[in-house]
């Protein structure tokens, strides 16, 4: 598995839950399996968001395509987004 990681902060965190909702980018097409939405305990307007993706391809696909769209929206709805992606090795329930 891999996970397309983004973090970046909002400027409000409804006005861009309501973009990310309406899924500019068509997750489920991209090959998004699953996602996950957090907010850091100190500032609840940045916004940490892990894509799920079976295959490396899929998840570098979805990069470029979220490069093109920040393009657009940068300095409106978030500002100084970063972006890994990164390979899940282990996963151990204790």
């Amino acid at each position: 598995m891999y996970i397309l990681q983004i973090e970046h902060e909002v400027f409000n965190h409804e006005g861009w839950k309501k973009a990310f909702e309406n899924d500019p980018i068509n997750r489920k097409k991209a090959g998004v399996k699953h996602y996950n939405i957090f907010q850091r305990a100190d500032n609840p307007n940045f916004v940490v968001i892990d894509l799920e993706f079976e295959n490396l391809d899929e998840a570098e696909s979805t990069l470029v395509s979220l490069r093109g769209l920040w393009k657009n929206i940068a300095g409106k709805i978030m500002i100084n987004p970063q972006i890994r992606i990164l390979q899940l090795t282990e996963s151990i329930d204790v």
